[in-house]
């Protein structure tokens, strides 16, 4: 702390001069690309160019429109734009006029210059943005949707999108790569209201790293945004004490400088969020960072421009020395990938200690391409780079040896090596119906009873749970000190589960919705180092499967009912439905180097294995999505090809197969391909999938609190389906029935299944002969079109009439008639021997 305070004192007393540069007002300025020249506008009719590095007199442009409101500038020419709405372009090498790109009939307020410098951003009091090419001036882009004018603009670093500061108060993100811009994002509650000619400033300024953006709050804070979801991150806070009208990223993302009418200038640490040091300079409005030396330049109301060379005492100056610095996340999705390592961001160059070091085990090493400026080495082509021997041993001459070749006996101990690294693509473990992190928001359950979700508050967590019926249930919301991951929800209660943390060991916790005692809810905490890798809950039992691949059964109230260590491992995750579990786990390595997942289902109360593990039928390099019970109690997959699977047969052993019901991809809203949506499943419940559409690229849902959308059954059945013909709108109705024959069949199996192995209900086996007389009608509306298209179709038109399930003679005697009906006699005869041989039970024989 005292060294902090020495250093804040020490910049206090270094004041730099200022240079008178323009009338007072609003005054502007921007570093040309490599840093060379400095530009600067104003008031008045004179733009100032200097040279950096430079004491001398800057170069005056005389010619220029009155009071200029933006300026921006690409190593060739800057552009200025001015109150008469004109945007000019003037070159930098003759210090001359070379053209004007547009007009707008009111004011222009801000420029915005495209990394690449070859479009500009314009924004006016009119109620629309231009995006000008600068080549060609008559094509130009429009950023429509603003209800009110624009007064700030910005591009990311790559150019993809603008995010527009509206005098509305809204941050909107507008999208480049279509051919009509359009709005993706509106980030509402983050900047104040502001005129456009006010000197207070609500820019979106990008971080260098392209993830987020930071603008000024009305609390007087910097809060950071996430361009991928416009989720609000870390925030610069505590610091200015009047609102800011300035603010910059250092060129790595290092630090961030701010200015404020309390007549303040703050130095920003952007990994801690805290001050470095204060400058005390009044009435500033603009500054920039030079792009590669510790300077800092910054223009006040007054017209004066500053130039404050050594800007970084030595104790701040190596964090601008460091390479490209990420953004401040609360949760940075770089660090929760590839093992929740984190890769070092870079200028488009991966570092290491040794900057000649070449990257290790990559194959498309950029070295070679780059050269040694970049960290290639041009003097080594052939480079042991990855440690796998290709050199060989090195002799005393610099020369290889010999060393590389095989042994006499043929056995080659590299190769040996090279086998014996092999290591399979595994499935990892998941929680069904949760969700990964997007900025400090995550789902923990999503299904047909409700949500849950929570929100990392940095020290703590706060859960929510909401349901559907609020009738029944109720709200509730609770801090969470154990940073809850993991949660499932049913109508009896909401069970959670945390990763062990600080020496703590993982814990499992149930509440009940509601008990007739004073407190049933209950924690438990697992053996030190086992974590949870997924949980389920079901009206009997909670499952609980760790990383030791064992698999723990309580029962509701926390008694602990049964633990065995899983067959198939590692363990990827569970679901359950009354008293039967199902577990998945990874198992022998497939021929294209990845696991085969493997299933178990089993009746924990019975002790009975109803599938003992069996293979899960995906295809080759598809994931689970989510597995679940339907309301049936028959087990669902949904695989990452967009596939719904259905379970039969699963309570016989060694006869259960997996039977596609819904293909997603062959849906009739996709059909005409200008829709891009996929779905996030969520539960089977009355032969629907319930799930939720995602749009375009997005791959979770978010907030807020998404739609529950549902789809029929539909199984992509093999039919020689004819093109749609309006003349013949009967077309299409043979194969629609026959994918309706095979899903109520199917639909018809589950059933079956269900009655005859539970103590069925009087409703369940009334249900059943329904179903049964449903499939049966199915195959007579196929009957009929078979008889409508000719008689060539007699042998299918009998083979349909064979695979009715009726006994009683009435459903083949209709099948008769219907022959009749259309004047098939021999059909008709046909159908009355095998009615014939069905009463008297010798239909089996034949």
């Amino acid at each position: 702390m005292i060294a902090l305070q020495d250093t804040m004192a020490t910049v206090t007393q270094q004041r730099v001069r200022g240079r008178p540069a323009h009338p007072s007002g609003p005054t502007f300025l921007t570093y040309t690309p490599n840093g060379k020249q400095l530009v600067t506008a104003g008031s008045n009719n004179v733009v100032r160019v200097y040279e950096t590095g430079s004491d001398g007199e800057p170069t005056n442009l005389d010619d220029c429109q009155e009071n200029n409101t933006a300026i921006a500038a690409t190593n060739d020419f800057f552009l200025a734009g001015s109150e008469d709405g004109t945007v000019c372009m003037y070159s930098l090498d003759t210090f001359t006029y070379e053209k004007m790109l547009t007009r707008c009939t009111l004011p222009i307020r801000d420029i915005a210059l495209s990394p690449d410098g070859q479009w500009v951003a314009v924004a006016s009091d009119e109620l629309e943005v231009k995006v000008v090419n600068i080549a060609d001036t008559y094509r130009v882009l429009y950023l429509r949707g603003l209800p009110k004018p624009a007064k700030h603009l910005s591009y990311d670093p790559s150019g993809t999108y603008i995010a527009a500061s509206c005098t509305d108060g809204i941050v909107y993100l507008y999208s480049l790569s279509t051919e009509e811009p359009e709005i993706v994002r509106k980030i509402d509650g983050l900047i104040r209201t502001l005129e456009t000619e006010s000197e207070l400033s609500s820019r979106a300024v990008w971080h260098p790293d392209g993830r987020a953006f930071a603008a000024p709050t009305a609390p007087r804070d910097i809060q950071v945004v996430s361009s991928g979801d416009g989720e609000r991150q870390r925030a610069f806070s505590g610091g200015h004490m009047g609102d800011v009208t300035a603010l910059a990223w250092s060129p790595n993302g290092a630090l961030l400088i701010t200015a404020a009418s309390d007549r303040k200038i703050l130095l920003w640490d952007t990994k801690t969020q805290k001050v470095l040091a204060r400058y005390d300079y009044p009435n500033v409005i603009n500054m920039a960072w030079h792009p590669h030396e510790n300077i800092v330049s910054f223009v006040t109301s007054d017209g004066e421009l500053f130039i404050y060379q050594t800007f970084l005492q030595p104790d701040a100056l190596p964090l601008l020395e460091k390479t490209l610095q990420p953004a401040p996340f609360i949760r940075d999705p770089l660090a929760e990938t590839s093992g929740n390592s984190r890769k070092p961001l870079t200028n488009g160059v991966k570092h290491s200690a040794d900057p000649r070091a070449r990257r290790r085990g990559t194959p498309d090493s950029l070295d070679d391409i780059l050269g040694p400026d970049l960290g290639g080495d041009e003097d080594d082509f052939v480079s042991d780079d990855d440690g796998a021997g290709y050199l060989g041993e090195i002799n005393g001459f610099g020369k290889r040896s010999n060393g590389h070749l095989d042994a006499i006996d043929g056995f080659d101990r590299k190769r040996r090596a090279t086998h014996q690294s092999f290591q399979p693509t595994i499935h990892h473990s998941f929680q069904p119906g949760s969700t990964p992190w997007r900025g400090n928001r995550k789902y923990l359950c999503l299904n047909l009873t409700g949500f849950v979700w929570t929100v990392d508050q940095d020290t703590h967590h706060t859960v929510t749970v909401e349901f559907y019926d609020r009738e029944f249930h109720r709200d509730f919301h609770f801090t969470d000190p154990y940073f809850y991951d993991k949660a499932c929800l049913s109508e009896n209660g909401t069970l959670f589960s945390c990763p062990p943390a600080n020496g703590t060991p993982a814990m499992v916790f149930y509440r009940p919705h509601e008990t007739w005692t004073a407190r049933a809810d209950w924690r438990t905490q697992l053996p030190a180092g086992e974590d949870v890798t997924s949980i389920s809950l079901s009206d009997s039992f909670i499952v609980v499967t760790t990383s030791a691949d064992y698999v723990r059964v309580f029962t509701l109230y926390g008694t602990p009912f049964r633990v065995y260590r899983q067959k198939s491992s590692p363990s990827v995750t569970c679901a359950s439905w009354r008293d039967y579990i199902l577990t998945m786990g990874n198992g022998p390595v497939g021929g294209a180097g990845s696991t085969k997942l493997l299933y178990t289902i089993e009746n924990i109360k019975r002790d009975e294995i109803c599938q003992s593990e069996d293979i899960v039928a995906l295809t080759e390099g598809a994931k689970v999505k989510s597995v679940f019970f339907s309301d049936n109690g028959d087990p669902c997959i949904y695989d990452s090809t967009g596939v719904l699977l259905v379970l039969q047969h699963w309570r016989t052993p060694g006869q259960a197969r997996w039977v596609p019901v819904l293909d997603t991809k062959q849906l009739e809203r996709l059909a005409t391909g200008k829709k891009e949506e996929t779905y996030w499943p969520v539960a089977v419940a009355q032969e629907k999938f319930h799930c939720i559409i995602l749009k375009g690229e997005d791959q979770y849902p978010y907030f807020p609190k998404p739609l529950l959308s549902e789809f029929d059954f539909e199984i992509p059945c093999s039919t020689s389906a004819p093109p749609e013909d309006p003349q013949n709108p009967t077309a299409l109705e043979g194969p629609k029935l026959e994918e309706s024959f095979v899903r109520s069949s199917l639909l018809l199996s589950l059933l079956e299944d269900l009655v005859t192995s539970t103590n069925a209900t009087h409703t369940q086996r009334t249900e059943l002969s329904r179903r049964e007389i449903e499939a049966d009608k199915v195959l007579l509306q196929l009957l009929n079109v078979e008889c409508r298209e000719g008689e060539e179709r007699g042998m299918k038109a009998l083979e349909i009439v064979g695979l009715m399930r009726d006994r009683s003679g009435k459903m083949v005697d209709a099948a008769g008639k219907v022959a009749g009906r259309y004047g098939r006699t021999l059909l008709q005869e046909k159908i009355a021997e095998l009615a014939e041989r069905r009463l008297m039970g010798t239909e089996d024989e034949e």
